[in-house]
C-alpha cells in the first residue's frame, strides 16, 4: 500500500512502538514512566505513585476512561482499534510485515502454503516462525517490565533462574501467549475475543463516522468497457474487488458497517489508488456517517455526543480535583481500642490515640505531627520523623488538653502533618473528656 493514509498510520505505530519499549527505561521523579504492579499494589502514571489508599481516585479514573471511549467510538467508531491497539500495530507493523519479507505477498503466501515441503518452505517456515518467538519473548519482557518494574526483570535475566522461577515462568507463559496470537489467532482476536468490538454495535448510531461506502455514488456497480473512458451504468465502483483483499479480517465494506471492520482505512487507499487510475473522484470509500451518505449534509454531533461530553467534563473535573488536592502523605488516625481519657494530676486529661502515616512520594519524607488548638500537646509513646519512599509509619501518642479548657463530654480536636515546614494534610479526631462545670 502506498496510500496517504497508510503511510500516517505507519509513523504512528512506529511512535506508539518506540514509546512502548522506551518506557520501562524513562524515569520520572525517580519512578518508572508507566508502572501497573498488581502484586504490591503499586500503580505509577508519568511518574505520580498511587497506593490502595487512592483507590477511589483509580475508580473515578476507570469511569473517566470507560465514558471517554464511549464518547471516542461514538464519534469516530473504531479508529482506536485500526490505528492504535496493540494487537493491530504489532499484526500489521511487525509481524506481518516480516512475513511479506520472509515469504512474500498473500498470493505467494497461499502458494507456499499449499505446496510440499521443500528446503525452500522449510528455510523459509522456520525462518519466520524464529523471528515470531524472538519478537514475542521480547514483547513479553517489556509487557513485564510494565507489571513488574524494570529492576526485578534486569534481576531475572541477570541472576540465576532458580532464583526466579515464578518470574522466569511468567515470561515463558507470556511468550507462548503472544507467539499464539500473533502467529495463529491474528484477527479472530478483534472478531471474537476482544469485548469492545462486540461493544460497537450499541455505540455507534447514523451519526458516527465510520469508514463506509458510499453506495449514493457507488451504486450500480459496473465493469470498464474496453477501449472507451465510459462506463457499462453510472455508479463509480467498478467492482474490482481490491477494498476486499487489502481488508485484513476479510470484509467487503460495500455491505455496510460490520463487526469485524476495525477502521484500519486500507480499503479507502486501495480505493483511493483504483479513483486515480480512472480518473475519478477519490473517497468513494472513506470516513463519513451513514447520514452523510443518505442526505447529503455535513457531520454534525447528534444530541447524545453533547450529553457523553457533558458527563466526561464533569468527571474529568471531578478528577482533576482529587489529583490536585492530593495529598504526600496519607494519615488514618484512630483512639486506642478500650480506653477512655486518663485525668492527670497536673489538670490536664489525655486521650491515647493511633497513628499511620503513608508516604505517597518516590522519596523519604521527614515530618512532624502537630496539634492545632493552642494550649494542646502531644506526648508520643513511640515517634518517628520520617517515611521511607513508598513506606508507612505507626505511632502511638496521648492528646492532652487542659481541663479548664474541656466544655463537653466528646468534641472534635484537630492535627496537623507538616513537611518541609508546609501543612500536607490536616486531619481530626474525637476527644473524650469530663466537662469542666
Amino acid at each position: 500500500m502506498k496510500g496517504k493514509l497508510y503511510q500516517y498510520r505507519n509513523w504512528l505505530s512506529y511512535v506508539l512502538l518506540a514509546l512502548m519499549f522506551s518506557g520501562p527505561f524513562i524515569k520520572v521523579n525517580g519512578e518508572q514512566l508507566i508502572l501497573l504492579n498488581i502484586l504490591e499494589r503499586k500503580f505509577v502514571f508519568f511518574g505520580v505513585v498511587f497506593w490502595p489508599q487512592d483507590f477511589h481516585i483509580f475508580v473515578l479514573a476507570m469511569l473517566t476512561f470507560i465514558i471517554f471511549i464511549i464518547l471516542f467510538t461514538a464519534v469516530f467508531g473504531r479508529v482506536w482499534c485500526g490505528w492504535a491497539c496493540p494487537q493491530t500495530i504489532f499484526m500489521e507493523m511487525l509481524f506481518r510485515k516480516i512475513e511479506f519479507w520472509i515469504e512474500g505477498d498473500a498470493n505467494k503466501q497461499r502458494k507456499l502454503d499449499a505446496s510440499t515441503l521443500t528446503v525452500e518452505k522449510f528455510f523459509k517456515k522456520t525462518a519466520k516462525h524464529t523471528l515470531f518467538l524472538l519478537i514475542s519473548f521480547l514483547i513479553s519482557n517489556v509487557f513485564l517490565a510494565y507489571v513488574i518494574g524494570l529492576e526485578p526483570l534486569i534481576k531475572i535475566i541477570e541472576e540465576p533462574i532458580t532464583l526466579h522461577i515464578y518470574g522466569f515462568s511468567a515470561i515463558i507463559i507470556f511468550t507462548a501467549a503472544f507467539y499464539l496470537v500473533f502467529s495463529y489467532l491474528r484477527e479472530v482476536v478483534c472478531t471474537v475475543i476482544c469485548p469492545y468490538g462486540r461493544l460497537q454495535g450499541v455505540l455507534l448510531d447514523k451519526k458516527s463516522l465510520v469508514v463506509a461506502y458510499d453506495y449514493e455514488r457507488g451504486e450500480p456497480r459496473g465493469k470498464l468497457k474496453k477501449n472507451t473512458s465510459g462506463y457499462v451504468n453510472t455508479g463509480d465502483c467498478i467492482d474490482c474487488n481490491i477494498c476486499v483483499q487489502v481488508c485484513p479480517t476479510g470484509i467487503d465494506i460495500r455491505h455496510g458497517t460490520q463487526l469485524e471492520c476495525i477502521n484500519c482505512t486500507l480499503c479507502i487507499d486501495a480505493c483511493d489508488m483504483v479513483m486515480e487510475k480512472i480518473n475519478r473522484p477519490q473517497r468513494l470509500i472513506g470516513f463519513k456517517s451513514q447520514e452523510q451518505i443518505s442526505s447529503k449534509q455535513a457531520f454534525r454531533f447528534s444530541k447524545r455526543i453533547y450529553g457523553y461530553a457533558a458527563i466526561l467534563g464533569v468527571l474529568i473535573s471531578v478528577l482533576s480535583f482529587l489529583l490536585i488536592s492530593r495529598s504526600d502523605i496519607e494519615t488514618v488516625i484512630l483512639r486506642a481500642g478500650g480506653t477512655l481519657y486518663q485525668e492527670r494530676p497536673d489538670g490536664t486529661v489525655s486521650n491515647l490515640y493511633n497513628v499511620e502515616l503513608i508516604n505517597k512520594t518516590s522519596d523519604p519524607v521527614k515530618f512532624e505531627l502537630l496539634p492545632v488548638e493552642k494550649g494542646t500537646s502531644i506526648q508520643f509513646i513511640r515517634k518517628e520523623d520520617t517515611i521511607g519512599k513508598g513506606k508507612s509509619v505507626k505511632l502511638t501518642f496521648f492528646i492532652i488538653k487542659p481541663q479548664k479548657d474541656i466544655a463537653e463530654y466528646k468534641s472534635e480536636i484537630g492535627l496537623k502533618v507538616l513537611s518541609k515546614g508546609r501543612t500536607v494534610e490536616e486531619l481530626s479526631t474525637t476527644f473524650i473528656a469530663p466537662p469542666n462545670f
